[in-house]
């Protein structure tokens, strides 16, 4: 894979999108038949409806064809999330900065996880700080809106186009990890924009995996390509009451890829103060609720450059796992400082008043250098100092995301 641009740590300031009014649209809309799309069995879930909280009232029935605030006209579903269906539209009044296609997400009805995305894109747009390469590695947010209807409000973000996942990169690869060269590249990204939404904007990810780092797009006709598929071979669905549920289409495979871009704001936090509940995905879960997104770029680098999760938290029966989530950790790490494990009220479980190991799994007789199966020598040992400068019990003893940026095996050829 060949990422065409140079990383500088000043970059030209940010552009900032304005909405242009027209009095009819510079792209003509296309009619699309919805008789054409092959029909799909009723009765089976799809997509969406597989999530165990799915309820129809809580999604938009967006329809391929449609056109939203009378500019965002529908071509495909690119896919689903946890609490959004995503889409390729044509945008029918693109500026002189933008493309004819954008993606739109729409977001489930009063969604929590909207409200705060939203607001981390208003904040986001809302900078005026100095240039800072990390500010060109998070995805923009070029429009939004909400859809009024008798189900209730449903959230819209415009976005431009991205390509693949990390995630769906690193899968279609036969060996199912991420070339040396390559984690180094995504991490100095990932790491830039991070130490910009850390240091200027005062927002914390909390939700660093890899399939929310996305990457840009060299070659736009996979867009075009796209649509021109969906018209001429269209994606089936099914008809369920009054909604059509559609199967996502992928973008066609391309070896020019752009830079890996910071995306998901769903579930962003302002500041450092204490979060509470679970605020991140089980296997990237950190120690505590806050400063999260350093320990996450560690358990991410493992995860995209060895075989399988560094921790995977579930006991002999594949149950998630509290207890020996824990245990693992404490195989990586050592036990936890004791003035940690004393102001936890959760710690008493599996530690005893002087902080040893009393819980009910036991400690797995692994370590990191155990673990590690492609390097050797010198080259190890600085990939595993990296990692450990993220690993730490401590939030207070983890580099920051600037720190890290400087880090020997980072920088190392």
């Amino acid at each position: 894979m060949a990422w065409r641009y140079l990383v500088s740590p000043q970059l030209s300031r940010r552009p900032h999108y304005s909405r242009h009014l027209f009095t009819c649209p510079l792209w003509p809309v296309r009619n699309n038949s919805h008789s054409t799309h092959p029909l799909l069995d009723p009765t089976e879930r799809l997509e969406e409806e597989t999530l165990p909280w799915y309820s129809p009232e809580r999604y938009y029935p967006v329809r391929v064809g449609e056109v939203l605030q009378s500019r965002y006209q529908i071509v495909g579903k690119l896919g689903y999330g946890g609490y959004s269906t995503i889409w390729l539209c044509r945008d029918l009044f693109p500026g002189s900065q933008r493309s004819k296609y954008v993606t739109l997400k729409v977001f489930e009805c009063s969604s929590p996880e909207a409200q705060r995305e939203m607001s981390a894109y208003n904040h986001l747009n809302s900078l005026d700080v100095p240039d800072h390469a990390g500010a060109k590695l998070i995805r923009k947010a070029l429009d939004s809106f909400q859809i009024t209807s008798d189900k209730g409000t449903f959230r819209c973000l415009v976005h431009p186009p991205l390509g693949m996942s990390m995630h769906d990169f690193r899968t279609q690869l036969r060996a199912k990890v991420l070339p040396e060269n390559i984690v180094k590249l995504t991490l100095m990204h990932l790491l830039l924009a991070l130490d910009y939404l850390h240091m200027e904007a005062g927002i914390v990810h909390t939700d660093i995996q890899e399939k929310n780092i996305m990457m840009g797009i060299e070659d736009s006709s996979i867009l075009s390509h796209f649509e021109e598929e969906e018209k001429s071979n269209p994606s089936p669905r099914k008809v369920a009451g009054d909604r059509e549920i559609y199967t996502s289409r992928k973008l066609r495979k391309t070896k020019q890829h752009g830079r890996p871009t910071l995306c998901d704001f769903g579930q962003a936090r302002f500041g450092s103060s204490s979060y509470s509940g679970d605020i991140q995905p089980y296997i990237y879960r950190a120690p505590e609720n806050e400063k999260v997104d350093i320990w996450n770029v560690g358990v991410l680098t493992w995860d995209i450059f060895q075989q399988g999760h560094l921790f995977y938290g579930r006991d002999s029966n594949e149950s998630p796992s509290d207890a020996d989530h824990l245990a693992e950790m404490v195989a990586i790490m050592g036990l936890p400082p004791k003035e940690m494990v004393q102001n936890s009220e959760y710690a008493t479980t599996c530690f005893d008043d002087e902080g040893n190991w009393k819980g009910a799994a036991d400690i797995p007789p692994i370590s990191l250098q155990k673990l590690e199966g492609f390097l050797q020598g010198e080259s190890q040992q600085l990939f595993l100092r990296f990692l450990r400068k993220t690993l730490k019990w401590n939030p207070i003893e983890r580099q920051s995301a600037r720190e890290l940026l400087e880090d020997p095996w980072l920088r190392s050829s």
